[in-house]
């Protein structure tokens, strides 16, 4: 018996990944997308508002993801938490780059994308801020310093991590070689300025 073909919504997603990864955001359209998954355009509009909401739920749902939980920190040791944050980082960063960087070469593209990602609460500066919130639960926790610049040590890690990611994708590459000791090497780095004094 045959498999089941998956929702509509998830074979957009999945055409959208596909053609963004081989054309970049800049030449995607949505026919282009419509045409990939096999199903009309006229349904696509019906599952996301437009192209910046569609790129967007293919960075959430098709990118890997950097996942923590505020109310773990403390339960694990903190070197260990900032190398898998800064590992996550780099993962999402080799595999997102491909897909949006073409929005750079046109002026008017990208201040169409950048309104569209912006009406949506969304944009690049998230990521600082979601590692500053982890930052900030970890210094809730005592394990980082009352007086650290956590926004400074978020820029820092994303920063890094981000230089990491575009090195790997200008590479052609999936993912960051030797990502666990790259990270170790920038968690390291950091860790000493963020450490409370023994």
């Amino acid at each position: 018996m045959a498999e089941p073909a998956p929702p509509a919504r998830e074979r957009f997603l999945d055409a959208a990944l596909l053609v963004m990864r081989e054309r970049g955001i800049a030449n995607t359209t949505t026919k282009l997308i419509a045409q990939r998954a096999g199903l009309s355009e006229a349904l696509l509009y019906k599952n996301f508002d437009d192209k910046q909401h569609l790129f967007l739920s293919v960075l959430e749902e098709r990118t890997p993801r950097v996942r923590f939980d505020p109310d773990a920190a403390g339960s694990e040791d903190l070197f260990e938490s900032i190398m898998t944050l800064v590992e996550q980082l780099m993962a999402f960063f080799t595999r997102s780059f491909p897909l949006a960087a073409s929005v750079f070469g046109t002026p008017e593209l990208l201040a169409q994308h950048r309104d569209g990602v912006a009406a949506r609460g969304k944009g690049p500066a998230e990521a600082v801020t979601e590692v500053r919130r982890y930052l900030e639960a970890e210094r809730r926790a005592g394990r980082i310093r009352r007086d650290a610049d956590t926004t400074a040590a978020a820029r820092t890690l994303v920063g890094a991590a981000f230089h990491q990611g575009f090195l790997a994708a200008f590479d052609g590459k999936d993912n960051v070689p030797a990502s666990r000791r790259v990270a170790a090497g920038i968690a390291g780095v950091l860790l000493p300025a963020l450490s409370p004094a023994e």
